[in-house]
């Protein structure tokens, strides 16, 4: 009897140890499922085609206008050396190239890029990828969003991308970038989408996809797929303390692109929808002062005189919060809301005012040429040539300063400009001028308006985080 005990025990045991094993083996298989890569090999193949190498040719009598010089020099000792020896010697000579990417979007032949890739160019190149080399004009371009549309003409149906959709991305989304990084023609890298509507202060309509896939110079304007082979945003720039890749890269989402893209088609240029307010972010002891029950909404600053947003009785201090059924969560998002907005259109806006809600029609007229929805004012441009930006806690943030740091942020400096003589980059926090501090933009033009030709300013900012002065020798516009 305790034979056949023992017997049923062992059965029993082993009849155990083989569900076990059977169970470990499809564990196993399960796992191996999930975690194997996508094979990207078919994908790779069907997009291709639709990716082009664009270069361009400054000729040498714009180089001598001081229109360009070459491409990539920054304010480094040695880049500054060269600087100067280029413009020593003999412009007739010589000629600046410049290498970018682009995406077919219409069999015709038109092909989207950034506008930086062909800004000021006077020949454009294009190269498919079957090696046959087409000369590209300039349909439009839009340097707000960093946009241009060229076109070919000659080279019979093309293949064309596939236009998706950017606010379906997910945070975690595998991508595909393809380019032309340091001239490497059809160069592919994956990744996924890292972050979404990131702010790197190059504009009042920056509204990035952020991605780990490799983007190199070189990729500028072309396309970041998602697996379904759509394009879902416009590779345009990166992070980098080298110049390279350190797994940071931004595309502009192809919503925006898609915007743009037939009034570039049909004008040559964009008409935006105009409201006539100056914002900031709301931050959180902000919306504490002013009674929301959380931080949203875009901040009234200032509003301009003759606005649509003065005729319609918006006030300084008032937050919009929506416009025209967009909710409206951060400051960034308004410029975009209001300038997608059809021109002579009756819209609602939804409003906290002294922390009660108010509901005020507005009716959007057209864009001016110096109109900014955002909070940003150029500095005496025809003599210190720097466009700055208040320094919002968002800023604060990415730029990685400490509270102790006030000043305006740079946004952009014009070419031959004191301030780009002077070595000023984009991204510095001018803090002092003349030991006086400025700590906003009223500071900084005040510091800025009683400046004539021959002041030497002396500048304190912030560079990364850390302190440095620059001596700025005011020019007279033009030279």
């Amino acid at each position: 009897m305790e034979g056949r005990r023992l017997h049923m025990k062992r059965r029993d045991c082993f009849a155990g140890l083989v569900m076990l094993l059977g169970w470990l083996i499809l564990l196993s298989a399960n796992w191996a499922e999930a975690t194997a890569l996508p094979d990207l090999v078919p994908l790779v193949k069907r997009l291709k085609p639709v990716v082009v190498n664009i270069s361009t040719t400054h000729n040498p009598t714009n180089l001598k206008a001081g229109k360009s010089a070459p491409e990539g020099l920054g304010n480094r000792p040695l880049d500054e050396l060269f600087r100067r020896f280029f413009d020593q010697m003999p412009q007739d000579s010589l000629k600046s190239h410049s290498l970018g990417s682009g995406v077919i979007i219409d069999p015709a032949g038109y092909i989207l890029t950034n506008n930086h890739v062909v800004a000021d160019a006077d020949d454009i190149l294009v190269r498919l990828p079957d090696e046959r080399e087409f000369a590209a004009k300039v349909v439009g371009k839009d340097s707000k969003t960093d946009l241009a549309l060229i076109r070919i003409e000659g080279a019979g149906p093309l293949p064309a991308a596939q236009l998706g959709d950017s606010d379906q991305a997910e945070v975690g989304s595998a991508v595909i970038a393809i380019g032309n990084p340091f001239g490497l023609e059809a160069t592919v890298t994956a990744g996924i989408i890292s972050a979404k509507g990131r702010i790197i202060g190059t504009g009042p309509y920056d509204n990035f996809l952020q991605t780990d896939a490799a983007i190199n110079p070189g990729n500028s304007g072309g396309p970041l797929f998602n697996l379904e082979g759509a394009v879902i945003g416009i590779n345009t720039a990166i992070f980098s303390r080298s110049g390279g890749n350190m797994g940071i890269g931004f595309a502009i989402p192809v919503n925006m692109a898609k915007a743009v893209l037939e009034q570039l088609k049909t004008h040559g240029h964009v008409t935006r929808g105009w409201l006539g307010v100056r914002i900031q972010s709301v931050t959180h002891e902000l919306a504490k002062a002013l009674g929301l029950d959380k931080r949203h909404g875009a901040l009234v600053a200032s509003v301009e005189a003759g606005s649509p947003a003065q005729a319609a009785g918006i006030q300084a201090g008032d937050v919009v919060v929506r416009f025209d059924g967009h909710e409206v969560g951060q400051m960034n998002e308004l410029p975009s809301i209001v300038a997608e907005t059809p021109i002579g259109k009756k819209v609602k806006v939804d409003l906290i005012r002294a922390g009660k809600p108010l509901v005020l029609d507005v009716v959007v007229a057209e864009m001016k040429e110096k109109a900014s929805e955002v909070a940003e004012e150029k500095g005496d441009a025809s003599s210190f040539g720097a466009n700055v930006r208040t320094l919002t806690p968002e800023l604060r943030e990415q730029l990685e300063l400490e509270e102790s740091v006030h000043g305006v942020v740079v946004t952009s400096v014009d070419p031959g400009s004191s301030a780009a003589t002077a070595g000023l980059q984009v991204k510095d926090v001018v803090a002092e001028i003349n030991r006086k501090p400025v700590r906003d933009i009223a500071d900084f033009r005040r510091a800025l308006q009683d400046t004539k030709a021959g002041d030497a300013l002396l500048i304190l900012l912030f560079r990364g985080g850390e302190p440095l002065y620059l001596a700025v020798q005011m020019t007279a516009p033009g030279k």
